[in-house]
């Protein structure tokens, strides 16, 4: 059997599971994000790279690409935001990415 810590006291889980799961959570929606931003950049230059001059397909390349960095570009604003809310608002300790349930 694998040891959880204080997660499971007794085969019985506990609230501190819900903060494994909540950061586990965030970190696969982080990396979902990101593959799907590569892969709408890798069907952007294949569009792209097939079009042979066509314009209708560069346009559609072209669109591709815009939306994909849209899309960056808000994760990364996201991102951002929440550093500065934690700089001004929590001190800047580094703790807005850190789900913790505190105890009694």
């Amino acid at each position: 059997m694998q040891e959880w810590g204080d997660c499971v006291v007794d085969g019985v889980p506990t609230l501190k599971c819900l903060e494994v799961v909540f950061n586990n959570i965030i970190f696969l929606s982080n990396a979902l994000i990101i593959v799907a931003l590569l892969v709408m950049f890798v069907i952007g230059s294949v569009k792209y790279l097939t079009s042979l001059g066509n314009q209708e397909k560069v346009a559609q390349a072209q669109g591709t690409f815009k939306w994909a960095l849209i899309g960056l570009l808000l994760y990364v604003a996201a991102y951002l935001i929440l550093n500065v809310i934690d700089l001004l608002f929590l001190g800047g300790n580094k703790t807005i990415f850190h789900f913790s349930i505190s105890g009694p």
